[in-house]
């Protein structure tokens, strides 16, 4: 049956749609049925791998109960890698729904569905949402990527007490799969520095692999290709695969 990981932060612009969708295409490319989940309104994930959904159907429906999981998943261009698509109506799932929604994902991805896949990673909403805390009651470990400046450590701060509330309250197996650093520019001293006090806060739940800042992939999302096909030999590549097999060995 499939790990289920919510990829979260509090806080936007901090690698968060870049590490799903590049960690989920280097997870595929080992051979792993991997699923994606955008459950953001912005649907950057699906706008990232070009995904295109001919019925219509999202995982907005599927949280809705009008529609299965397994009607809304749609196939990218990379093979063992499949999409549950958002797009801006997701929002509505916010604004409209009932209080006691927060297991509505969970509900949707139940056992059958799971067990299609070896992986299902979660892109979820920059902000503390209905949406966020439905990703994180239907997930087994949350990946919390953080950009390497000072301002995001207080976001992590947030996010770590957030996480603990959640698990005292709703899901007492929830767990931290680690912190990947993000935006890393070995020029400049500060990311030294976060790097250093993130060592010193979380131990061994930071992840070794670290993310560099990169052109490439900024660029690569424009393309609707994954890293490893738009500069399969740049140094972000290589970082995204090493950080998707030290993933790998968290989870096992």
């Amino acid at each position: 049956m499939a790990s289920v990981i919510a990829v979260v932060n509090q806080k936007g612009g901090v690698g968060k749609t870049t590490s799903t969708v590049n960690l989920s295409a280097a997870l595929a490319r080992a051979g792993f049925k991997t699923l994606l989940i955008d459950l953001d309104p912005q649907a950057h994930s699906v706008e990232h791998l070009g995904v295109k959904s001919i019925s219509g159907e999202t995982v907005l429906e599927v949280m809705l109960s009008t529609k299965s999981a397994e009607s809304a998943t749609v196939p990218t261009y990379l093979p063992n890698l499949w999409m549950l698509p958002a797009n801006l109506k997701l929002g509505q799932f916010n604004q409209y729904s009932p209080v006691g929604r927060q297991f509505a994902l969970k509900e949707a991805l139940n056992p059958t569905f799971r067990s299609k896949y070896d992986f299902i990673l979660i892109d979820c909403q920059p902000s503390l949402s209905l949406l966020t805390l439905n990703a994180l009651t239907a997930s087994d470990k949350v990946l919390l990527p953080v950009q390497a400046e000072f301002l995001a450590l207080d976001g992590l701060t947030q996010l770590i007490v957030t996480l603990k509330e959640i698990q005292s309250k709703l899901h007492p197996k929830l767990q931290v799969l680690g912190v990947l650093l993000t935006m890393f520019d070995k020029r400049n001293k500060l990311s030294g520095e976060v790097q250093a006090e993130l060592a010193k806060n979380f131990g061994r739940d930071l992840f070794k692999t670290i993310i560099p800042r990169s052109v490439r992939l900024a660029e690569a999302p424009s393309f609707g290709k994954s890293i490893f096909e738009y500069a399969p030999d740049s140094l972000a590549a290589f970082s995204y695969l090493e950080a998707a097999k030290e993933m790998i060995e968290k989870m096992s």
